[in-house]
């Protein structure tokens, strides 16, 4: 991680910037996952990608061959945006707009497929030039070429090499989205490649609530094994943040949250954990006096 933690007693940092991965975190579908399904590749494709998610393979190797084998028509394409967002996490939504409501910056990093992705990620809040994933080529022979009108039936022919094709590539585009930002960040993941990304980020929270991976588990400083997004809060913006917040709802979320960090979270680093309570301690103390 870069920069570290440094434990002070009562006290825990702010992480200003709170990046989210997108399939099985923010929504618990793998999109190209889907896209096989409706082709009848759904086996096959379902492999490749978890042997990607699990650090098994270097995602480079397996992306285009599963969009290969695929061959989606851009009317599927654009249809996850849909599936995307009946299967987004339930506290999805209001988690990135109680961290925005805190002042954080949130943004959405993602090996998916760029229009429903940013489709998806706009729907929760997050602003378009935050979000990135990889971008798609159709065939522009197939259809009525000339309409001006959106062709659906277009057909895959291939996808924008870069860095979030490749299992090492986000930290890459984390770099390049925070730039000279100030303030710590954060990234919130459930695969291999988001554990790689920790490197780039001052604290990386592995999220196991829809599938919960074992290398990720063991070597995220950070582990979350609720079924939401709630510790997020907390986490991102520390126990103390929730004497500025005068909604109910919101109150509820954040301590929601805390709860869920203390019984449903694994610390890798007792320090982290250490620091934490004592932060929850410290506002405790304070909301009493």
């Amino acid at each position: 991680m870069r920069g570290g933690f440094r434990q002070q007693r009562m006290r825990w940092p702010r992480y200003r910037h709170v990046l989210f991965d997108c399939d099985s975190t923010l929504t618990t579908v793998e999109g190209i996952d889907v896209l096989a399904e409706r082709a009848g590749r759904g086996d096959d494709v379902r492999r490749l990608t978890e042997a990607a998610m699990a650090g098994e393979v270097d995602l480079e190797d397996v992306y285009g061959e599963r969009l290969h084998r695929i061959r989606p028509l851009k009317a599927d394409v654009v249809a996850l945006r849909q599936v995307y967002k009946d299967n987004a996490l339930p506290d999805a939504r209001a988690v990135v707009r109680l961290l925005q409501h805190l002042g954080h910056e949130v943004y959405v990093i993602s090996g998916g497929l760029e229009d429903p992705v940013r489709e998806f990620g706009i729907s929760l809040g997050v602003p378009s030039h935050h979000i990135r994933a990889v971008g798609v080529e159709y065939d522009q022979l197939v259809g009525t070429w000339w309409s001006h009108t959106e062709d659906r039936a277009e057909r895959y022919l291939d996808y924008t090499k870069g860095a979030l094709a490749v299992s090492e590539g986000k930290a890459e585009i984390i770099r390049e989205l925070i730039g000279d930002e100030k303030g710590r960040t954060l990234l919130v993941g459930d695969g291999a490649s988001d554990l790689l990304a920790g490197e780039a980020v001052d604290l990386f929270v592995g999220f196991g609530g829809v599938t919960a991976r074992s290398k990720v588990r063991e070597g995220a400083p950070v582990f979350i094994d609720s079924g939401g997004l709630a510790p997020v809060v907390p986490l991102a913006a520390g126990p103390s943040a929730v004497s500025r917040l005068e909604d109910d709802s919101h109150r509820a979320l954040f301590r929601e949250g805390v709860e869920a960090v203390q019984t449903r979270t694994r610390f890798g680093d007792a320090g982290l954990e250490i620091g934490f309570n004592d932060a929850v301690a410290a506002a405790q103390t304070g909301a009493s006096d």
